[in-house]
């Protein structure tokens, strides 16, 4: 994706269905100064922007705020990102479910003779009715996906699109009418004031609409499709926030000076108690959700259908975005045991989490029906206000300990701008429970602060016994359950570089162990080789100790070739359902640097591109992946290929061959390929991509390199290859596409190259690139 395309999904995620469900609410909470509440949340918003443009740079990757508080902070903050992502989610979705029911039931209203004040069957009234459809939309959105549906890219820009227009035509008119009338400022500034409500007025509806502004985290969560993701992804949400903020001050400004108080308009108004509303803001706050659809229907030419289309289409897209995305999290802990298992059961026919997506769906109707609009809103404003806050302190963490990775984007003037959006998000959450009320316990009118404190202290309470009786346990109980490990024998453990070594055929055992002790050697590490004895899903993992003994005879093969290079190893042998499962089991909880796969060629099946189980390790696996396909005559390395195209995974095919080049005295050929008519400037630039992989080898290490001419880069790589005993490549960005490993020229150089081929990739995870760094500084 483009620049434009990520700032669009920026744009289209902010632009939701909280501008159409909050802006009246906000209004009677802050008054005129609603237009000042919107620029000052974009403000407060930008200090956590800056913290997401950095990481998301750094990061292109799924995952978000989730996945580096995660993998940045101790436990239980991890827990607790999911955990609160869950329930923000969840709530959200219930703000839209609920503003969808009164945006529906005002449609029928609108083209029907039915009345506001109706009453059916003798007992369904009006607010009955709109949580009724509220839940019938959970309900029909829940089934959608658990069938397995979902929104295609094209009618998410359609809706954004809609938003934006409709909106616009709202600013437009708004504005019009504003000005139209000569006394205009004085709704601004006359009645009573422009800040009626005072200073906490105005931050408690910053906190209230705080929720409008969280779309960056699904920039930062599209990284891995973005072109150049480094450079784009903070353009896109600096830019999104540029486009969205100014949107939302017009919103603001065009609804209160845009609408007259009238007897009609008063009498549309929602049934709060206390004498009419003088003012417009007054007015607005007490429409709610309906607020800038009845002001639209005052001076926008058929403004209640437009705009009652608008916000049914943004709550829609919404609802179903919001119901996917709750039900992910929640079944992504049940698969890492942070909650119960059956949240990562699988539909066998649908294949879709149907038990997580049940009982999301559960708890956003529950939620639907029982709390108010206003408590649902405030709820996920608290959730995300705490999860923006820990990836603040995320960002500040990274920046103290590991100072060297590599950022296309920087925060400055750190670590103020981090500090500054935790002390600022931190304010408007008591201000936003304020301004909602406590009035059981004597502060404000009303106890909708109250219902949101509580039901968020309930949640995180809940969350804290979860983890510490429950999540902590089941996890460690399950990695053990799914692979137990029988250790035949341990390596010293006193190095900090350790490279896993997997076998299962013989004939290519000792090529492996070779290229592992060249690495091990290189890196003063230790190896770890292992074999996994399988038992069919139905069979019990304790029937596997008896074949136990056919795996050792490889095994100790393995260990005896280290130690006669005197290299530490040592083995492990792991009893498992799935030998891929087991193998990232021992790649989580073993401290693995890197893995060294064998492959002995081309898939058997067109859907592999390796075999089932090394797809799986190296999709997976969050640490340094190493692919090894052993060619028909192995044996000594006298001449290694290295051909490169830049990047990091170039780097580490250069730090493998300088490995293996030192220890067999090997030489090395660096080759860049361009094509026959390549202009001067690619040409410099293959040159310099090549003096940056020569700086990675010694000064006098037997090492050259060149500018290849060829039309076809695999090709002309693959005809090189007969005359070198090994060819290293590295991944390339292709393979970020599902049906790509490494990219389609290095596994085309593997399938065809005639001599033994080592594919790398280096792992770009977090967690892979904090324990590279904390190693280098402690070596």
């Amino acid at each position: 994706m483009s620049l434009f395309d990520i700032t669009f999904i920026g744009v289209g995620a902010m632009i939701g269905a909280g501008v159409f469900a909050l802006t009246g609410f906000a209004a009677g909470i802050a008054g005129p100064a609603l237009v000042l509440a919107f620029a000052l949340n974009g403000f407060v918003a930008l200090f956590t922007a800056v913290s997401y443009a950095e990481l998301g740079a750094a990061f292109p990757e799924a995952g978000g705020g989730y996945l580096w508080v995660k993998e940045a902070l101790v436990d239980p903050n991890g827990f607790y990102a999911g955990w609160m992502s869950w329930f923000a989610h969840a709530v959200a979705c219930s703000l839209y479910a609920v503003t969808f029911g009164a945006f529906l039931l005002e449609f029928i209203i609108y083209g029907t003779a039915l009345g506001h004040d109706f009453l059916l069957w003798g007992f369904v009234t009006p607010g009955m009715a709109d949580r009724a459809l509220a839940v019938l939309m959970v309900g029909a959105f829940a089934y959608i996906n658990y069938q397995g549906a979902e929104e295609t890219g094209k009618a998410g820009i359609v809706v954004t699109a809609i938003k934006v227009i409709l909106l616009g035509v709202f600013v437009v008119f708004g504005i019009m009418a504003t000005l139209s009338t000569p006394t205009w400022p004085r709704k601004f500034l006359s009645n009573p004031g422009f800040m009626p409500n005072g200073v906490v007025g105005i931050i408690g509806a910053m906190g209230f609409t705080y929720i409008a502004f969280e779309g960056y985290e699904i920039i930062v969560q599209s990284g891995e499709e973005v072109v150049e993701p480094g450079t784009n992804v903070p353009r896109a949400v600096f830019y999104s926030l540029a486009i969205v903020v100014p949107i939302y001050v017009l919103v603001a400004f065009a609804a209160i000076g845009g609408i007259d108080v009238t007897s009609g308009a008063i009498e549309l108004a929602r049934p709060f108690p206390g004498p009419a509303p003088e003012y417009t803001w007054q007015l607005l706050g007490e429409m709610g959700e309906l607020g800038i659809i009845r002001a639209a229907g005052q001076f926008v030419p058929y403004g209640v259908p437009l705009l009652l289309i608008a916000g049914l289409t943004a709550t829609m897209s919404a609802l179903n975005a919001t119901i996917y995305s709750s039900s992910r999290v929640s079944f992504a802990m049940g698969r890492d045991r942070a909650l119960p298992g059956f949240f990562d059961n699988v539909h066998p026919e649908k294949r879709t989490p149907h038990w997580a997506i049940l009982l999301s769906a559960i708890l956003i109707a529950a939620m639907a029906v029982i709390l108010p609009i206003e408590a649902v809103a405030a709820s996920a404003d608290i959730m995300f206000i705490l999860l923006f806050v820990q990836v603040n302190w995320t960002l500040i963490r990274m920046r103290q300990t590991h100072p060297d990775l590599p950022r296309t984007y920087e925060v400055p003037y750190m670590p103020w701008p981090p500090l500054i959006g935790i002390g600022l998000q931190l304010l408007l959450t008591p201000f936003l429970i304020r301004a909602l009320g406590l009035e059981a316990i004597g502060i404000g009118t009303g106890n909708h602060g109250l219902v949101a404190l509580g039901t968020t202290a309930i949640w995180m309470t809940i969350g804290l016994l979860i983890y510490y009786g429950y999540s902590r346990r089941k996890e460690a109980e399950k990695l053990e359950r799914e692979s137990p490990a029988i250790v035949a024998e341990q390596a010293s453990g006193q190095h900090d570089y350790r490279i896993l070594v997997p076998l299962a055929n013989p004939e290519s055992a000792d090529q492996l162990i070779r290229t592992a002790i060249d690495l091990a050697r290189e890196n003063d590490g230790e190896i770890v080789v292992m074999s996994v004895v399988t038992v069919p899903q139905q069979t019990p993992l304790s029937e596997g100790r008896r074949f136990v003994e056919d795996e050792r005879e490889v095994l100790d093969r393995a260990m005896e070739i280290g130690e006669e290079a005197n290299v530490p190893i040592g083995g492990t042998i792991r009893i498992g359902h799935d030998v891929a499962q087991a193998i990232l089991n021992t790649i989580e909880h073993g401290d693995v640097d890197a893995v060294l796969l064998g492959w002995r060629g081309r898939s058997r099946r067109q859907d592999f591109v390796f075999g089932s189980n090394v797809d799986e390790v190296i999709t997976k696996a969050r640490c340094d992946v190493l692919v090894e396909r052993i060619g028909p005559r192995p044996g000594s390395v006298e001449e290694i290929l290295l051909p490169i195209a830049g990047g990091p995974h170039a780097k580490f095919a250069a730090e493998v061959a300088r490995a293996i080049g030192r220890a067999t005295n090997a030489h090395v050929h660096v080759i860049n390929v361009v094509a026959p008519d390549a202009s001067n400037a690619d040409r410099t630039e293959a040159r310099e991509k090549l003096a940056a992989i020569r700086s990675t080898f010694d000064a006098d290490a037997n090492v050259d390199e060149s500018v290849i001419e060829g039309r076809a880069v695999a090709d002309t790589i693959v005809e090189m290859s007969s005359e070198y005993d090994v060819t290293l490549v590295g991944a390339t960005r292709e393979g970020l596409f599902q049906q790509l490993l490494f990219g389609a020229i290095p596994e085309e150089i593997g399938q065809r190259a005639e001599n033994t081929v080592i594919m790398v990739k280096r792992s770009t995870g977090i967690r892979s690139r904090m324990k590279r760094w904390f190693k280098r500084r402690n070596r």
